[in-house]
């Protein structure tokens, strides 16, 4: 394995999650223009890819302690309750996401009231010419994958302000310590990141969640298999999965147990019927995967553990690509798709 092979430094960039993440809570601090809570009654979170994803950590890691709603829409059309009660988020590592432009446009125009976290871009511009309170994404991150802390965090810290997440920062800074001891571990040769790169090896990883936290982590494993090792993976969420997706496990054993590789994302948050499901289907599906793979999180609270997962596998990720000799930064082929988009 070959770090030179990693032109952008990627696995660097991963491997600053913590501070990345200390980083975002103090630059969302003390803003100006953001609403009273009582004048807010559900909360739209816009974005696409590594940006789109900071709404469904907000989703997974605290939603289940907010008073109101949380909706993430991920394409070119907001939902229609937006109005004027409705907090939306537009979040764009680039601030040119074409289909969070558009979305936020329309939500503007339906009343909502705005909040932008970006680098720059149109985005930037939107905000200044609407007076909209933004949140700057730091210039030196490499690649909108590698700012999920910068991007996933000052919504939570706005939502503290706005006081509909009170604790908010005692949960990031509980995060921020878990993250700097397991990244500690994952960077010393040998590690666990490495121990599971090797197991997934010329396999496709299928990656299996639960729908709280584990199922937002196994969406972002899936996602930077995809762009760091540009290889095929796929997620699923338990209890959703045991209603139809093991009927399609036995007939092409011989085939799947050559190819496709299990790993259950595991937190302390699981419904009890949930955590029975995930011992059940890895019992079913052992003799026709090439391998099953068990990924504890460690940490205080569901952000620390959310994030626990995520650092894993995201190092995980790095780890394939370099193993196959393959450079994890360029993603080529959405560059070449967003050029062809431009075209018209």
């Amino acid at each position: 394995m070959s770090v030179a092979l990693d032109s952008l430094g990627m696995l660097d960039a991963h491997a600053s999650l913590p501070e990345q993440v200390a980083a975002a809570a103090e630059a969302a601090r003390g803003l100006d223009h953001l609403p009273r809570h009582e004048e807010i009654e559900n909360v739209l979170v816009l974005g696409m890819g590594g940006s789109g994803v900071a709404g469904d950590v907000l989703v997974s890691a605290a939603g289940p302690f907010l008073p109101v709603p949380v909706v993430v829409t991920k394409g070119y059309v907001p939902p229609n309750f937006v109005s004027e009660t409705t907090l939306v988020f537009a979040i764009s590592a680039s601030g040119n996401t074409e289909e969070t432009i558009e979305a936020l446009s329309e939500a503007a125009v339906q009343g909502g009231r705005v909040v932008i976290v970006t680098q720059g871009g149109e985005l930037a511009h939107l905000a200044e010419s609407w007076g909209a309170p933004m949140v700057r994404v730091p210039s030196g991150i490499v690649m909108p994958r590698a700012a999920l802390g910068a991007v996933a965090i000052p919504p939570l810290v706005i939502l503290e302000e706005v006081g509909l997440f009170p604790g908010a920062s005692q949960w990031i800074d509980l995060a921020v310590e878990q993250l700097s001891s397991r990244r500690d571990r994952l960077v010393k040769p040998g590690s666990l990141a490495e121990e599971i790169a090797h197991r997934l090896a010329r396999t496709i990883p299928l990656v299996y969640g639960d729908t709280g936290i584990g199922g937002t982590a196994a969406m972002r494993w899936k996602t930077q298999v995809n762009e760091n090792a540009k290889s095929p993976a796929f997620w699923a969420q338990h209890p959703e999965l045991c209603h139809n997706e093991i009927c399609g496990w036995g007939q092409h054993g011989d085939l799947t147990r050559q190819a496709i590789s299990l790993v259950n994302l595991r937190h302390d948050f699981e419904h009890p019927q949930v955590s029975r499901r995930f011992e059940l289907v890895s019992e079913l599906l052992q003799e026709v995967v090439a391998s099953v793979t068990d990924v504890v999180a460690e940490g205080e609270g569901q952000l620390a553990q959310l994030l626990d997962l995520v650092l894993i596998g995201d190092l995980v990720s790095v780890h394939l690509a370099l193993m196959e000799g393959i450079d994890p930064g360029p993603i080529p082929v959405l560059e070449d798709l967003k050029a062809a988009l431009a075209k018209g």
